[in-house]
């Protein structure tokens, strides 16, 4: 069986776990091989892909071997598989165009991007890089807000006949535009905005869930995250928040038996704070009446390593992609889309997502 063949785009914290997963589990067996939420998916295990392409716009990665680049500064996530032989890849130059946002130059030189000198790569170059690797997925890491870059390299992976998996809140896949075009190439996409394998919006769907199931009249809620890598330093430009506050507020909405007023309901990020690295925290509370309208409020507090938590499920979303490729599917993949990611084609809660997306790969439905 053959590697499944990705290019990423944005080799930060997030692309650094992951990599690092496709390592570390290779000589893992199933009865040890903690972390994951499947093993085997078509055949496929966490170590039979391999990043063929990769793009960046830091100077202390770009022309690095992508092995060694998912260990340079800014990237400050946890380091679980260290000392990684060099993959033979070489982080290429992107294309800059909003990926950064401008606030990000008042900060000290390893907090955040130092933009490389090298020329920005056209979209034709993009295309030939990702043919001649024979990219099968492209993997999109771009920080929050990034519009217009995102819909560049969107464009790309269509002109270069590769599945999208778009892992933040730009929404592409959950668009209907973007969608047809892409189901008409035949081509196959997963997002929008990946969720965590237990992290804040899975957490509060959960127990907002659970209100509903268990007669709890949900009247008022917030979620407040701060972190300190720079995903968090980018989004303390508030002009960039509001695709990311409408997916994670979207992503609890939606399992409640009755929405809440926009007054009673706050999620999103809230602040930055350097030490905390790649260390998330969400402080969560929720209140509500049970049985003769009588109070009563649950208050959490959620230490997470954010990237780990986010590869876990990038992961699977790979591996669904690429039975997707198999099969012939394009379009949106309704799934996998729901199960991993927080602003999906088509909103379900998670036990049922967790159904569909058995049946996609036992390949009972074609979603």
């Amino acid at each position: 069986m053959e590697n499944i063949r990705i290019a990423i785009i944005g080799i930060g914290n997030c692309a650094s776990s992951l990599i690092q997963g496709i390592y570390y589990y290779k000589d893992k067996k199933p009865d040890d091989a903690i972390g994951l939420m499947h093993w085997e998916i078509g055949g496929y295990k966490p170590s039979t892909m391999e990043v063929v392409a990769a793009f960046d716009i830091d100077a202390r990665k770009v022309g690095m071997d992508v092995n060694e680049a998912i260990y340079a500064p800014p990237n400050c996530t946890s380091i679980f598989c260290p000392d990684i032989n060099p993959s033979g890849v070489k982080v290429e130059m992107g294309c800059l165009l909003d990926g950064v946002a401008p606030h990000m130059a008042d900060y000290p030189e390893d907090h955040t991007f130092t933009v490389s000198k090298e020329p920005e790569k056209s979209k034709k170059e993009i295309v030939r890089i990702l043919k001649e690797t024979r990219t099968e997925i492209l993997l999109n890491y771009l920080p929050v807000g990034s519009e217009k870059a995102v819909r560049f390299y969107a464009e790309c992976a269509l002109e270069a006949g590769c599945a999208f998996i778009n892992c933040m809140p730009v929404f592409i896949v959950s668009d209907h535009e973007w969608a047809a075009r892409f189901k008409e190439k035949g081509i196959p996409m997963v997002g929008d905005d990946i969720k965590a394998q237990i992290g804040a919006t899975i957490t509060h769907r959960t127990l907002a869930n659970l209100f509903k199931e268990r007669g709890v009249k949900l009247e008022r809620t917030y979620q407040l995250n701060t972190g300190g890598n720079t995903d968090f330093l980018n989004m303390l430009n508030r002009n960039r928040l509001d695709s990311k506050k409408e997916s994670k507020t979207e992503a609890v909405q939606s399992v409640l038996g009755e929405r809440l007023d926009p007054d009673n309901i706050h999620i999103g990020p809230s602040d930055y704070v350097p030490w905390q690295k790649d260390n998330k925290l969400c402080f969560l509370r929720m209140e509500g009446k049970t049985f003769g309208d009588v109070p009563m409020n649950i208050e959490l507090r959620l230490s997470v390593e954010d990237s780990p938590n986010s590869a876990g499920c990038v992961i699977d979303a790979i591996r669904c992609c690429k039975l997707a490729l198999e099969r012939g599917v394009g379009g949106q993949l309704t799934s996998i889309s729901a199960y991993t990611m927080k602003h999906p084609p088509e909103q379900f809660t998670d036990d049922v997502a967790v159904e569909m997306v058995e049946e996609f790969i036992e390949g009972n439905r074609k979603r």
